[in-house]
């Protein structure tokens, strides 16, 4: 039914396939059969698999079993989630916050929810999929504005008069690695009386002297109307969150259908997620071992003579155009024991294919020095260097 297609796809470069892990999500990994270091997780803290994470899974599922049973308006609101929302609420410094199953459900719930027919929503370019899916289910007015530009913005708002208007933005960009310019954003905001929304995602747990993501790294206090956020990034577990006043999370819980027709998560994966929490409080230094190798490997790529575009965080894109040649540099450096999938269209645009490299703070000097070399060779070798 679909030959075609799939032929179109693979002569493109484009096909996609599953590869198995078969082992845990650590610095180093076992893919069919083979252990490779991983430079693509987004479990930047390496938590994971922490042992005080898992373990506290174990005593979830012993205490309130394996699964939830049914969406938390009917009978799955086992009583985890209340205490991980207030230690949510008070890890962003907001009135209260609401578990989603995961961030496409978040994104795709929130913005379906506070927006709509006769609304305006200002879009980064660059912005995650499941924002613009949201802002499509929205039923909205939405306008993009080009990648952080902050004068587009205002010229957008200048020519629009909508009943509600929204700016959202990602705060770190998944595929560049640079950071929104959230202050500008929000005085604009101030000035034409728009909401502002950031998606968090890959803030939390990176950005801040205390992982608690964007506001605490600009040294915000006030502005952000709606944070989104994943659980399964950094934090190491599962599921994602909107945190903000009160108003808006009642208003999440009875109208936003990402929330309402889905089933609860399971208790380990709330008991996982109130742990990493304490965890980060905990173990500051985490942070600190993050961005170490992470300025560690970024200036050993640079010297090399690899494009590491703009980024400004533990995501490092490795700029390469053609799908065909990212997809052999990936290869090449699978052979060489480095796991670094190559990045292409639709998730990117035409030829800005890449490898999108994200360092975890349970990498060694010595697995970077290995994946190093490797780029040297590979890179060299197919005359990317």
């Amino acid at each position: 039914m679909f030959e075609k297609e799939l032929s179109d796809i693979k002569n493109k470069g484009l096909y996609r396939r599953l590869r198995l892990v078969e082992s845990e999500q650590a610095s180093k990994v076992v893919i069919e059969g083979k252990e490779v270091i991983l430079l693509s997780s987004n479990n930047y803290l390496g938590l994971a698999n922490h042992p005080k994470i898992k373990e506290a899974a174990k005593k979830a599922v012993d205490k309130y079993g394996a699964g939830s049973g049914a969406a938390r308006l009917i009978s799955g609101n086992c009583i985890l989630y209340k205490e991980l929302e207030e230690k949510i609420a008070a890890f962003k410094k907001t009135e209260a916050a609401l578990v989603f199953g995961s961030g496409y459900l978040a994104n795709i719930g929130i913005l379906s929810t506070v927006a709509g027919e006769g609304d305006l929503i200002l879009s980064d370019e660059l912005n995650h999929a499941s924002i613009i899916d949201g802002c499509r289910l929205s039923r909205a007015e939405k306008i993009i504005y080009r990648h952080k530009d902050t004068k587009h913005i205002e010229e957008i708002l200048s020519k629009n008069r909508s009943k509600r208007i929204l700016i959202v933005t990602e705060a770190v960009f998944s595929m560049d690695g640079d950071i929104a310019p959230l202050p500008e954003i929000i005085d604009i905001a101030k000035r034409y009386n728009a909401m502002v929304m950031v998606d968090d995602a890959h803030a939390t747990g990176v950005l801040g002297k205390r992982g608690r993501g964007t506001a605490e790294h600009f040294g915000i206090e006030k502005g952000i109307d709606i944070y989104m956020g994943t659980l399964g990034k950094a934090l190491g577990c599962y599921g994602a969150y909107a945190a903000g006043d009160r108003g808006l999370i009642e208003f999440l819980i009875n109208k936003a259908r990402g929330f309402i027709f889905t089933t609860a998560l399971p208790p380990s994966v709330l008991a996982s997620a109130i742990k990493a929490i304490e965890i980060l409080d905990e173990e500051p230094n985490l942070i600190k071992k993050l961005w170490g190798n992470r300025n560690y490997l970024l200036d050993g790529l640079r010297n090399i003579g690899l494009n590491t575009m703009r980024c400004e965080t533990p995501i490092i894109p490795i700029l390469i155009g053609n799908a065909e040649k990212a997809l052999k540099m990936s290869e090449g450096l699978f052979e060489e024991g480095i796991y670094a999938p190559a990045i292409r269209p639709p998730t990117v645009p035409e030829n800005t294919c890449r490898l999108r490299l994200a360092v975890m703070a349970a990498h060694t000097k010595e697995d970077l020095d290995i994946a190093l070399k490797a780029f040297e060779k590979v890179g060299k070798a197919l005359n990317i260097i």
